[in-house]
């Protein structure tokens, strides 16, 4: 590895290192990627040091070899307790089977990635950002210790720098065949006066990758297996007692408490804590806490929802698509109205999905301590973090950010809900109320349903012109709905060669609380896009292949995955007797092209996915076998959203409640097979795991619409619906 093609930095007003009895921490600069080995005399002058830098650490070596690194992302299934501080071992050339991954401490400024803004950091574990965007932070960091390493080695034997290389936690010296591992070395540690900041080029070659793109265990999975692993509903703290909300089924209903006194009368109960939009109540015991939960009398409000009817709202969506105000532009190419003038046929179709909730496995639930005097707190939690890595406990509270120490522990399930920290700031007020006892929300599973923050209802309405040929000449697609990015994210159509494009998001709000979504926007927005296209191509008679095929020839990687697919799947081939195949292509990131294959029962309306198959161009990917892992799980919740899954409101109340009304697919409805292949690529690596979501129900419609010649264009694809579609 050459160390050419860096640059410096400012050398160090220090050139000793922390030592102690544990090993040595390889301390990184608020202001950078910069190791501040401190030395200090004892403990407390340790701790005086830390706290005057605000610094803290990404790795720590012991004597005995054993290397810890620090893991900044939530890990919430997805794999980032592996992958982040795999990419930091492969440019430190760390022995991997002596590797312990922490939890980093939550502090954006040290631990932070290049947020959506040039210049922000945050910790934030969304949008499919992880890899991408610590991949370039975490090989950076590893090549720095490395470097320190070998200089340290260097001093030590008295040798040349160049000299010397690096393999399985080991600094070599060949000239001489001396070897010393990396935790020898922590006795003879030593700092370069100037310490390289790595460009590209000064970093490994992704040829010369041992640990990256190769089947690495993930670090967590033996403790969840055995049950060891620590969520935060899983925590019991001393003195701890138990806080539950009533919040209501109407979003934002202002409550009103008629028989407090009973319920501080109930055994056990401790405090009734009033909110704007619901009653909490704080209890010995959870059982305690939701007896009193059960026993409130509360005569609510109306709010913004009160008369919002949601499955009767679609043809007011409709009238607002009409209307000849336009509304936000998303994305201008070209002059669509011309190519309309001019098209030799036109098409217009409106596409609507519903309300869906998160359905994440473990629920809710956040533990937070304040002190007696109020001016400190300490926090656990699953979170999916955010711009504040504090959850907005310090201004809850009123005291510095400095003063909360935020504890992260493993999340059951996110899918951007837990990157809403509505639930620790709920936990926060409780606790504010019982200080110093430390208090445990729980939202229970009807809590979340009711009072979800869902990906938003919308209608889309898509409107294309051809040419005499079938080419697509115009694309004007107009989404009405509430939330902005929510529902505008992934209606552009970057990879597809349309001359004329336009996009729009004309706002629709009803007081119904949204969050970001698995693929927020891209779901139902590619959905609308890949049918709208195979609608084109069926009445052209044209191979929906095909017709990808030409729409993407200035697109080489997306027109690639589109190739592979066809392979993998012998689309070319004919289907079963009952079955037939369906296309659809995704950028979420990383780019996707699936085919999936599907039979309808034409008495019940059931549609059935009994093959999906996959080809994914993610750039540089880390952990192969978890991609394919991220990749089915994304395939099977979106065959459930597509097929299933839908919140509906009655005069603005929200009539599910549980997974008895809520309906989830099922195990034994889960396809016989997913088959996805990564295409190589050594490109920087894009996300993964919102990719295969989006494509399902294009694909599923596709596959329908190529077996039957009928169109789906509300999901879910509900039996009801997808009779009412066979019988018209």
């Amino acid at each position: 590895m050459s160390n050419t093609n860096t640059k410096t930095i400012s050398p160090f007003s220090r050139r000793k290192f922390l030592k102690s009895s544990g090993g040595v921490a390889l301390f990184i600069g608020a202001s950078g990627l910069l190791p501040n080995l401190l030395s200090c005399s004892d403990s407390k002058g340790v701790q005086r040091q830390l706290t005057k830098h605000g610094v803290t650490a990404w790795v720590r070596i012991t004597e005995d070899g054993q290397i810890t690194i620090y893991n900044p992302a939530a890990e919430m299934g997805q794999g980032s307790m592996t992958a982040l501080p795999l990419i930091f071992a492969e440019e430190m050339d760390a022995d991997w089977s002596r590797v312990n991954v922490e939890f980093s401490p939550q502090e954006s400024e040290i631990y932070g990635s290049e947020g959506w803004q040039p210049g922000s950091k945050l910790m934030f574990t969304v949008g499919s950002r992880t890899t991408k965007s610590y991949y370039p932070v975490m090989r950076k960091a590893g090549a720095q210790a490395r470097y320190v390493l070998l200089h340290s080695a260097a001093g030590y034997w008295k040798v040349p720098f160049d000299e010397l290389t690096t393999d399985q936690s080991e600094v070599i010296h060949e000239k001489s065949g001396q070897k010393i591992g990396y935790g020898d070395l922590v006795s003879h540690l030593s700092m370069p006066e100037t310490l390289p900041d790595f460009t590209e080029s000064g970093l490994k070659n992704p040829k010369d990758f041992k640990l990256i793109g190769n089947e690495i265990p993930r670090t967590e999975i033996p403790e969840k297996v055995d049950g060891s692993a620590l969520f935060a509903i899983d925590l019991r703290l001393p003195n701890m007692v138990y806080g539950v909300l009533e919040r209501g089924s109407m979003h934002g209903a202002k409550p009103t408490l008629t028989n407090e006194s009973e319920i501080l009368a109930m055994e056990g109960v401790l405090k009734v804590v009033p909110f704007d939009y619901a009653i909490g109540v704080v209890a010995n015991t959870l059982e305690a806490a939701l007896s009193a939960k059960d026993a409130l009398n509360i005569e609510w409000g109306d709010a913004l929802p009160k008369g919002f009817n949601s499955q009767e709202i679609y043809s007011t969506y409709a009238q607002r698509a009409n209307a000849l105000k336009k509304g936000d532009t998303v994305n201008e190419l070209g002059d669509v109205e011309l190519a309309m003038h001019n098209a030799s046929k036109t098409y217009e179709a409106d596409f609507k999905n519903d309300y869906v909730y998160h359905a994440q496995m473990e629920p809710l639930n956040a533990v937070v301590q304040v002190a007696q005097d109020g001016q400190s707190a300490e926090v656990w939690v699953g979170s999916q973090q955010g711009a504040d890595t504090k959850l907005g406990i310090p201004d809850l509270l009123g005291i510095p950010h400095e003063a909360v120490k935020v504890n992260l522990q493993y999340l059951g399930g996110g899918f951007g809900r837990r990157s809403m920290n509505d639930f620790v700031l709920e936990c926060g007020s409780l606790a504010k109320a019982m200080a110093p006892q430390p208090v445990k929300l729980i939202w229970t599973r009807e809590d979340d349903v009711t009072y979800g923050a869902f990906r938003p209802l919308t209608l889309q309405r898509l409107r294309v012109s051809t040419d005499a040929q079938g080419n697509l000449t115009g694309f004007w697609h107009c989404v009405v709905g509430d939330g902005g990015n929510l529902v505008a994210s992934g209606a552009r159509n970057d990879h597809y060669t349309i001359p004329n494009q336009w996009v729009e998001w004309r706002e629709a709000s009803h007081g119904v609380r949204l969050k970001h979504w698995r693929s927020v926007g891209h779901g139902p927005n590619k959905f609308a896009i890949e049918a709208m296209l195979d609608e084109v191509a069926y009445d052209h008679s044209i191979d929906p292949i095909d017709f990808r095929r030409k729409l993407m020839i200035n697109a080489p990687r997306a027109l690639a995955t589109l190739e592979k697919v066809a392979k993998i799947s012998d689309w070319n081939s004919p289907s079963a007797e009952g079955r037939a195949k369906g296309v659809a292509f995704v950028e979420h990131g990383s780019l996707g092209t699936g085919v999936c294959e599907i039979s309808v029962n034409y008495n019940t309306g059931q549609i059935t996915v009994h093959r999906f198959w996959i080809a994914l161009d993610a750039g540089v990917v880390v952990q192969p076998n978890n991609v394919k892992a991220q990749m089915e799980g994304g395939i099977i919740m979106g065959i459930s959203s597509a097929l299933k899954e839908q919140i509906t409101l009655v005069d603005g109340k929200v009539q599910q409640r549980n997974y008895d009304d809520y309906q989830l697919l099922r195990m034994q409805e889960v396809p016989d097979s997913i088959e996805t292949v990564i295409i190589p690529s050594a490109e920087h690596p894009e996300g993964v795991g919102e990719t295969a979501t989006p494509m399902v129900a294009g694909a599923i419609a596709n596959a329908f619409l190529k077996l039957t010649g009928k169109r789906l264009r509300h999901m879910p694809f509900t039996p009801e619906r997808v009779l009412e579609v066979l019988n018209s």
